[in-house]
């Protein structure tokens, strides 16, 4: 294991930024890979030569999701206010990011993939939101989800927690390709559209495709966050939803 949790590197003559989730097999999401991805994006944000921004993963998934542990009382609302406090980077990042996923894309995995501008994914990727059946909800996807897939596709991901493949994901919209090795798909992307770009005139171009989203999403989670802590971890079954987990057991909910 190495003392970051994130690899970092330059590639395409310094154009792109690759950030590898160095944390196999679990690439956790948890507070340490967060401060590593902000810290790195806000480096390459003042970058004028950088076109484009790779984020993939070593070991064969790309993360299992948040720390299970961070989401504990005592600890998610800081845990919340640092990974949301990452999802408006991202959005507002002024390049595009591209997200290769192999293997489980789940949860706070999904979201972080959900930040980024185009996803690429093997066919048989995990991907989904499994938070309900923890007890709790994902509010970085309920903010981000409806935007790639609608609102329909959206709530049921969200409220059933069920999970899909990547080639069923890309029938949706929410993965953009499939592909055996989806970070070459991502490279190759980034050669055949992007390499040939003025870095200047893409900042602009990505500022005016994204409109006012970052915004969008910034106030929502506020308000997701308020729902998080001042209404849903005042009840019982988060707390065991979460001990559940970590005890391999079914949870027994008192539904309230």
């Amino acid at each position: 294991m190495t003392d970051s949790p994130l690899r970092i590197g330059q590639e395409r003559g310094g154009r792109l930024l690759r950030l590898t989730l160095d944390r196999p097999k679990a690439n956790l999401v948890d507070n340490e890979m967060v401060a590593a991805l902000d810290v790195a994006l806000s480096e390459g944000e003042g970058d004028r030569d950088l076109l484009c921004v790779l984020i993939d993963h070593s070991g064969p998934a790309f993360s299992y999701g948040a720390s299970v542990q961070e989401h504990r009382p005592e600890t998610c609302a800081d845990m919340l206010q640092r990974f949301h406090a990452l999802i408006v980077r991202m959005i507002a990042f002024p390049l595009p990011i591209l997200v290769a996923a192999k293997g489980h894309c789940l949860g706070g995995g999904l979201e972080l993939a959900l930040a980024g501008r185009l996803v690429f994914a093997t066919r048989d990727a995990d991907i989904g939101q499994p938070e309900i059946k923890l007890g709790v909800f994902a509010p970085a996807a309920s903010c981000l989800l409806a935007d790639w897939i609608g609102q329909s596709a959206a709530f049921d991901l969200l409220t059933s927690g069920r999970r899909l493949t990547g080639e069923e994901a890309q029938a949706i919209g929410l993965v953009h390709a499939t592909a055996e090795d989806p970070a070459a798909a991502a490279l190759r992307y980034f050669d055949d559209h992007y390499a040939a770009h003025s870095a200047s005139s893409l900042r602009f171009a990505v500022e005016a495709a994204r409109g006012d989203r970052a915004e969008r999403v910034s106030a929502r989670l506020v308000a997701l966050e308020r729902l998080y802590l001042d209404g849903l971890m005042r009840t019982t079954d988060p707390v065991e939803g979460l001990a559940a987990f970590l005890d391999k057991r079914p949870p027994r909910w008192r539904n309230g």
